[in-house]
């Protein structure tokens, strides 16, 4: 995957995604929830290929414990996006509202980044939470995984 050609999909999608309403959002990270339990096999299968990979080259047992992907950490991951869809509209909120002179108001509004870069480790559950994490607040993300983990960061990806 070409690195510039995707970020640049991200930017042109940044507006659209900043533009999308709270229900859209929270639509989409209920169906991103229902789709891991869905999926579970399949992120499973990608994970245990990682855990080979990383028993046979000798990574670290502390790292391999951070990369093994199991039921609760899937049910975690569920209930983390489910709880994040709870949640209020992050986007629109007026942090301050001053009259500075007649007629010249200033207001502090929150609004979303566009593209943010989240590069991680062994941890594949960052896929899922920092993907929901922009989703519910607007941004597009671009998400860079170590090795360790391409194959569960891959197929949660997809999913």
């Amino acid at each position: 995957m070409e690195i510039k050609t995707e970020a640049l999909k991200m930017k042109k999608s940044a507006p659209v995604l900043a533009a999308s309403t709270m229900e859209q959002r929270n639509l989409a990270l209920q169906l991103i929830a229902g789709a891991l339990e869905e999926n579970k096999a399949v992120i499973f299968e990608a994970n245990q290929q990682d855990m080979a990979y990383a028993e046979s080259n000798g990574v670290a047992q502390a790292t391999q414990k951070r990369l093994k992907y199991d039921e609760k950490k899937l049910q975690d991951s569920i209930n983390g996006v489910l709880e994040l869809k709870e949640l209020s509209d992050p986007i629109g909120k007026v942090l301050m509202n001053r009259q500075l002179d007649e007629g010249l108001i200033l207001k502090k509004i929150t609004v979303p980044i566009g593209v943010i870069g989240v590069i991680f480790e062994a941890r594949p559950n960052v896929t899922v939470d920092a993907a929901a994490l922009c989703l519910k607040s607007g941004n597009t993300v671009i998400l860079r995984g170590g090795k360790e983990a391409i194959n569960s960061n891959k197929a949660m990806a997809e999913i």
